[in-house]
């Protein structure tokens, strides 16, 4: 039975995320929509959808259904994957996809961690970097679907969600994983969702660790370094 339900607001951002699964160890299985049968001696199944750029209600539509789905088949943990240039517009589709994962869910708040340092996206001080340079001035700037003229996440994520937009620096996440748990739950309880600073593996890690309470994650493939398999369950790696 699966312990691990991720949905992917596309195929590549699936496989990618899939990747790294079984770089930890998982088990893994990518379902292409929700509709397909899945393998129930996996550890984690990643549902590809096409909801990057759809309309906003198609998109929260589909990756609700797919949640649902994974909750059908025994999954305990969620993960909404998306891109690590935070591929998005005002409407959506990141903020509206989240909000609705959590309220299925019935939880309040969630991380948003687009950061993946062995690709150049890096988070700090709410920025998003693509290497060198802030997403506005990347070529991402001139996206034909989704233009990225902001680099600040906290301004593109407000307009997308009726949740409070929270952050965490990258001083409290380099302290350790005990440091963020207690600035999260500082926060407040009627619902966030909040940016994470991250540049390099280690903070990716130190934020899995922190969040491993959370029954949803949000982020690029890179938060997946830190994920672990459900306790006492031994890794079955195939060829």
């Amino acid at each position: 039975m699966p312990y691990l339900g991720a949905v992917a607001d596309d195929f590549t951002g699936a496989t990618d995320l899939a990747t790294m699964l079984v770089a930890r160890g998982f088990r893994t299985v990518v379902a292409v929509g929700s509709g397909g049968l899945v393998d129930s001696q996996a550890d984690a199944v990643v549902v590809a959808l096409k909801s990057r750029t759809a309309p906003v209600a198609d998109a929260v539509r589909d990756s609700v259904a797919a949640l649902e789905a994974l909750r059908a088949t025994g999954c305990e943990r969620f993960y909404f994957k998306y891109c690590s240039t935070f591929d998005s517009t005002p409407e959506g589709n990141i903020g509206p996809v989240a909000d609705a994962l959590l309220d299925a869910l019935g939880e309040t708040r969630t991380v948003v961690v687009p950061a993946f340092p062995a690709t150049g996206r890096t988070v700090y001080r709410g920025r998003l970097f693509v290497h060198d340079d802030l997403l506005d001035e990347s070529p991402m700037r001139d996206h034909p679907l989704t233009p990225m003229r902001d680099s600040h996440l906290g301004r593109l994520l407000s307009p997308q969600t009726r949740r409070w937009v929270h952050f965490i620096g990258h001083d409290t996440v380099r302290a350790g994983a005990s440091h963020i748990r207690t600035a999260l739950n500082a926060q407040e309880a009627d619902g966030a969702l909040t940016v994470v600073d991250a540049t390099t593996d280690a903070d990716l890690r130190a934020i899995a660790a922190a969040t491993a309470d959370l029954r949803l994650v949000t982020g690029a493939a890179g938060l997946a370094l830190g994920l672990e398999r459900e306790p006492g369950r031994e890794p079955r790696l195939g060829p």
